[in-house]
């Protein structure tokens, strides 16, 4: 496909979960032990995988019954900052397509629905935040995606207009958060959905099977024996 066709393009704003990162398997712990702490039955991780995406509050509310949410929620954070370090996988050409459109000059964030503090110390911890002008979650601000004014506050931040950014994700989430500011949106299956889903469930600009793929055919980058770095 090639670079962009808006010349104007400058800045890329990347989900974290299921698009740099698998960290699924650390989060499904967490919602898990939230589960027991209330007495509930577990849920599957297939379930959990499903559901993520539009903060914990959000998942929560597709899992178990709204009046224990934030419960559930307390419960959540208090395992997360246990073993958050546990089980992080860089997702294969996550470090080789920020490191690339850095060198070409373009400004990269991390826009998540995870929280904004454990987003941070997550990227510091494998080696990613220092490639981004930017990371940027729930409880830094009022809003989560896809509200208008979460995507709004981090153009803002970064110093780009809708127009000049896109998004690159993998799920309706990051779709839909694109979307509300006219921003287009580049899918990967590597997350919450499969290819066939995206196609089928978003109006994603692209849909992809990885970042390498994508890098290389939306933004022509060079290196393809490094793509799996």
């Amino acid at each position: 496909m090639g670079t962009p066709s808006n010349s104007n393009l400058k800045a890329v704003l990347f989900d974290l979960d299921g698009t740099l990162i698998d960290h699924f398997r650390t989060i499904y712990r967490c919602y898990r032990y939230a589960l027991d702490k209330l007495g509930l039955e577990p849920v599957t991780y297939d379930q959990v995988r499903a559901a993520v995406g539009g903060s914990i509050v959000v998942t929560f509310g597709k899992l178990i019954p709204q009046p224990l949410v934030d419960e559930a929620v307390v419960h959540f954070r208090e395992e997360f900052d246990r073993i958050w370090h546990e089980d992080i996988d860089v997702l294969p050409g996550a470090k080789w397509i920020l490191d690339s459109l850095h060198d070409r000059g373009w400004k990269l964030a991390v826009f998540t629905n995870k929280e904004g503090d454990r987003a941070r110390r997550v990227l510091g911890h494998v080696g990613l935040a220092h490639r981004l002008d930017g990371i940027y979650g729930t409880l830094d601000t009022p809003f989560r995606k896809p509200q208008p004014a979460f995507t709004h506050h981090v153009l803002r931040e970064l110093g780009v207009e809708a127009a000049e950014a896109c998004m690159i994700g993998d799920s309706p989430y990051d779709v839909d958060a694109a979307a509300v500011v006219g921003m287009p949106c580049y899918a990967v299956a590597t997350g919450s959905h499969t290819r066939e889903q995206l196609r089928e469930e978003t109006e994603a600009a692209g849909v992809y099977r990885d970042l390498p793929e994508l890098g290389t055919d939306l933004f022509g980058l060079p290196g393809a024996e490094e793509r799996t770095a």
